[in-house]
This record gives structure tokens, sequence and C-alpha cells, in this order.
């Protein structure tokens, strides 16, 4: 790992690092908040993941999470939203696919295939890193994200129940299999094969689940993308047969913007805190 830039913020460090990928064969950064430690070992560590054109900073900068990671003694880890500097055909086309939109799935199909394996690269790469190389819990570690990042944060959570013990979510892609997002996404990345697209949807891993870890979602009732993209209606459904139910909440006025996820992002440390055994 190079470690590239670190800042002071609280009583802890957000810090910027960048390493050879053995799964996206590329580069990869990640960003790190370290709270203080008050003299203990290690720290539950939460895993944010972004959005849409994202970065591993735009959390960090704005989401304001620091003070309350910090108050509570969480590591949080952001990486980026997909591999870098392949100019691969197509990659560059649109905003919503290719670079900065991997979608956090393994790619199946030819040129993805080769880089684009997102899934692996959180759940296994980068989970193994930092509980390797930074003070962080592997017996306490949550996943959270937004948009895309709050369906991979769903998806990989469910997948990966040993590893995320809390999954939250703001404003996430509930069903991408139904959406022109998730549709076009997966028709490049998995090919045409619908039956392969489900074990990337939330919706209907959730139907299939014997059992839930702790979820909470939060959703603007003024998101733009809310009828056509995000589909919460959907995730809803899935969640009738569970007990407990998975907390829905939905936010009066507020938008897809990091204005909404800043409102709420104290709400969101503060449930993975609690059921972390942090506070």
């Amino acid at each position: 790992m190079k470690l590239l830039k670190q800042n002071k913020t609280f009583r802890g460090y957000v810090k910027y690092y960048e390493h050879d990928s053995v799964t996206t064969q590329t580069p990869m950064k990640f960003s790190i908040f370290i709270p203080e430690l008050d003299g203990q070992e290690s720290a539950p560590v939460l895993f944010w993941l972004s959005g849409l054109t994202c970065t591993e900073e735009n959390f960090m900068a704005k989401a304001g999470a620091q003070q309350w990671a910090d108050k509570y003694g969480v590591i949080i880890v952001c990486p980026d939203t997909s591999p870098r500097g392949l100019d691969l055909p197509g990659e560059h086309d649109d905003w919503d696919f290719g670079s900065g939109a991997g979608f956090y799935v393994n790619a199946t199909q030819a040129p993805w295939s080769g880089h684009y394996q997102m899934d692996d690269y959180v759940a296994q790469e980068l989970f193994d890193l930092i509980v390797h190389n930074f003070p962080a819990d592997i017996d306490r570690a949550g996943i959270f994200g937004h948009s895309m990042g709050g369906h991979g944060a769903l998806v990989l959570g469910l997948r990966n129940p040993k590893k995320f013990q809390t999954i939250s979510a703001f404003a996430p892609i509930c069903a991408p299999t139904q959406c022109p997002w998730g549709i076009k996404a997966f028709s490049n990345y998995l090919g045409e094969d619908r039956d392969a697209w489900k074990a990337y949807d939330a919706s209907i891993l959730i139907k299939e689940a014997e059992s839930l870890p702790p979820i909470m979602v939060d959703q603007g009732t003024d998101d733009e993308f809310l009828a056509e993209q995000l589909k919460t209606d959907v995730l809803e459904r899935a969640c009738r047969d569970h007990v407990p139910l998975p907390v829905i909440r939905y936010q009066e006025g507020y938008d897809h913007s990091y204005y909404f996820i800043s409102t709420f992002v104290h709400d969101h440390i503060a449930f993975h805190a609690r059921h972390l055994k942090s506070e």
C-alpha cells in the first residue's frame, strides 16, 4: 500500500491509499477514517460503498461522518466504485456504466470480466487488507452505502452474512433486475441470462434469506430516481415475511443528494454501532 495523503479530523485521521489489486488487475484506491481508539486494540469497521460516478473521496468529503465515527469509535473504509485506467471499449461513454459504475458485481462478460470484479474486491481482497493492516475488528464489521452503493451494501451484506453483521443504505437501487440502471449494467457485465442477475438483486436475496442481520434503509420522498430506478416498494414487499422486519424509513422532502446523506448519517453510524456493540 502507498499512503497518498492524510488529514486530521476530530480525534482521528482520514487517510487515502493506493494498492495494486490482484482482483481487478489494476491499481485501486480507498480512503479510511481511523478514530482515536481510547486504549482499545481494535474497533468496529464499516465499509461504505458509494454511488454512480463517485470515488473513494465523495463520502469522506461530503457526508460529515467523521464526527460520529469518532464519537462511536468506528473505522470507516471507502473504496473506489470501479477499476480505473483501463480505457476499455465503451468504458467512458456513459456516466451510469463502466468507469465509476462497477455495480459491485463480478463481471462474467468480456471485456469486463478481466477487471470488473468489484464483489470479490470489496468482500474479499479489501476486507482482508483492512483487517490485516489496520486496527479493525474482523468480528465487528458492517456495510452501508448510497444509490448504486446502497445496492452494493444490501447485496454484499446479504451474500456475506458471516463477514458483515449489519447493513444500511441510503436510497439504494433495491431491484436492479427491474430498473434501467440495473438492466443496462447487468446486461453488459453479466450477459443476457437473467437468472444470473438474481444473485445481485437485494429484493430477491431478501425473499430467499432464512434470516436477516439488522438492516436499515432511508429513502427521500422527493428523490427524482425513486419510482423508475430505486423501487423501494419492491424491497418493502420482499421483506414482509421476515421477523423482525428491516427498518425502511421514508424521509419527507429529501432528494438523492449528499444533503440527504449528511442529515441522517448519524442515525446510520449509531445504528451500526449499537448492533456491533461499540457504544
